[in-house]
């Protein structure tokens, strides 16, 4: 039998000398990454095999305060177009890199990298920004058929993506206006996956999918933990964003905003057995910000979801009808278009504030004006159902709030089969307004003056 390369020679010699296997045995393999038990349409693309000649080791600087991005972009473009690139060292970033022109690459993630937060204002700078709610991020990967994958049975502090956000949670306590970059952005991509990742201490979100098509993520573990005791800002763990079939699966996330959320035009979408902590929630929103444009979500399955100790858990947020001032850097309202053809399943709240939460005065505490000038974005043929566990003491026996700004803002919604339970056993109640009350099988009571979403998302 001849040997027919120099990869091929090397295996077989290593089988007899052990001592001469190289260091691409160590490598993972790309796992087998599918959509269960539900699919966004066509989110699994075909993936061919990389070829098992080209192996791309990233290196590392050896200095301190050193920017690994150089080495990054070079191993990427060497490895591009049927490649494998590994990270198996320890890696800083200190400057942007737009990585969208990526095509049939793996990425191996086995050390760690994370972004230089010695100035925290070079990356306010210096990240690449989206209009939609002044966000930012310190790099992108897109292109076409892109697999990220670490791998978890390696030690804490391997395969992690580090995004060092205490210095920004500090900074923004007295800088309101800071601009943090987000920790991944994937933008303009179509076939992809990741997995098998750890994530930790985004600045701001973990991660953004814009304008990107046929995406699965799976087995990722997401952490925003302060080592100091500082208020941790933001931290959504998934925004959609222009996306289309995407499914999120199979992970952990502990943060203290959304688990995750669907920002305009995210359709095609399905979330899937997921651990979420001290979040905002599984969110549709905030949409119908900025005036003159139309946001459409539609498609979503949202199935098999926990939920402990946040301030909400199945979500709707839409602005009113009216521009706003919310926060520093967040105002909005005035926006048209529609959620539609939604479905949350089997979903288990664990001392959540809210169990339910649809509102239509997003970003308002002045619920008078939210009235008089109804949002102009619909929300239509939704389901909430097998929804059990418990609420928080916070506003019980409250155990959730559905409002629409007017009769014909909201069509055929309608919840089903909620065993949730309020700490002091008394009868759990829903505030309800401009809903069809008789496709809500529980109990509604009219809405009251003190709750009002004042959370950021």
């Amino acid at each position: 039998m001849w040997v027919t390369s120099v990869s091929s020679l090397l295996a077989a010699l290593a089988l007899l000398h052990p001592a001469l296997a190289t260091k691409h045995d160590k490598i993972p393999s790309r796992p087998n990454v599918v959509p269960g038990p539900y699919n966004a349409g066509n989110a699994s693309l075909p993936s061919p095999p990389r070829d098992k000649d080209r192996y791309c080791h990233v290196k590392q600087g050896c200095h301190a305060g050193r920017d690994d991005a150089p080495y990054i972009l070079k191993a990427l473009q060497e490895c591009n177009n049927g490649g494998t690139v590994v990270f198996d060292k320890s890696y800083q970033i200190g400057s942007p890199l737009d990585l969208r022109f990526l095509k049939h690459i793996d990425l191996v993630i086995t050390g760690d990298i994370s972004f230089d937060d010695s100035d925290v204002y070079y990356w306010q700078n210096n990240s690449f920004k989206y209009t939609f709610q002044n966000q930012s991020v310190f790099w992108k990967i897109g292109g076409e058929d892109v697999n990220i994958y670490g791998d978890l049975t390696l030690e804490e502090g391997k395969s992690v993506i580090d995004g060092r956000g205490e210095a920004y949670w500090k900074a923004i306590q007295t800088d309101k206006a800071l601009l943090r970059p987000m920790l991944f952005a994937i933008d303009g991509l179509k076939g992809g996956t990741m997995s098998n990742l750890r994530m930790r201490n985004p600045p701001n979100w973990f991660n953004v999918i814009a304008n990107s098509s046929d995406i699965i993520i799976s087995n990722m573990d997401l952490r925003a933990e302060s080592l100091n005791g500082t208020k941790i800002a933001n931290s959504d763990g998934w925004d959609t964003y222009r996306s289309d079939r995407v499914v999120i699966q199979d992970s952990y996330i502990h943060n203290t905003d959304d688990c995750v959320s669907f920002k305009p035009n995210s359709t095609n979408i399905v979330i899937q057995n997921l651990e979420c902590i001290g979040s905002h929630g599984i969110s549709i929103g905030s949409i119908g910000q900025y005036p003159n444009e139309t946001d459409i979500v539609e498609n979503l399955y949202i199935y098999n979801i926990s939920m402990t100790n946040a301030s909400d858990f199945a979500r709707i947020k839409v602005w009113p009808g009216v521009q706003t001032n919310f926060q520093t850097n967040l105002a909005g309202g005035g926006g048209t278009g529609y959620v539609r053809n939604v479905t949350y399943d089997l979903l288990h709240s664990i001392n959540n504030d809210r169990a339910i939460t649809i509102t239509q005065c997003y970003g308002q505490s002045n619920k008078t004006l939210c009235n008089e000038y109804p949002a102009n974005l619909t929300i239509e043929d939704v389901t909430m159902k097998n929804i059990y566990g418990t609420t928080s003491a916070k506003l019980d026996p409250e155990a959730g709030t559905l409002v629409c700004s007017a009769p014909d803002r909201c069509n055929n919604i309608r919840v089903e089969n909620i065993t949730v339970k309020v700490p002091s056993g008394e009868p759990p109640v829903y505030e309800c307004r401009n809903m069809e009350n008789d496709l809500l099988k529980l109990t509604c009571i009219a809405e009251s003056d003190e709750n009002r979403d004042t959370s950021q998302g």
